[in-house]
């Protein structure tokens, strides 16, 4: 059964858009994205979160507000931080590189 691992920004149109893409065909996984803020491109929902055995956030900030409006959702819900600033454009390759760095040691 393949893991299935949800990315997660403020906005769901740079960071965790470019980390789906790139390990969207990486063996073994499912991938999926969204954005905490209300007016993301694609925003959170309970259902993601059900759906996820992780979740990636690119900041600290990001896991304190998903833990603030989501937590009967987390239950039992393992949350790493990547520490990725939001300092890059889709799929720039300096962004690329570090989420394959960052990414490593939950993957497969």
């Amino acid at each position: 059964m393949a893991r299935r691992l949800l990315f997660l920004c403020s906005q769901n149109k740079l960071r965790s858009p470019t980390a789906e893409a790139i390990f969207a065909d990486h063996p073994g996984l499912e991938v999926d994205s969204a954005g905490l803020n209300h007016d993301a491109v694609v925003p959170l929902s309970p259902e993601q979160l059900a759906w996820a055995d992780l979740i990636l956030v690119m900041e600290k900030e990001h896991r304190q507000r998903l833990t603030r409006r989501f937590s009967r959702s987390l239950a039992g819900k393992r949350i790493a931080i990547l520490n990725i600033p939001d300092d890059f454009e889709f799929m720039d390759p300096e962004l690329i590189r570090l989420l394959r760095l960052r990414c490593r040691p939950y993957l497969p």
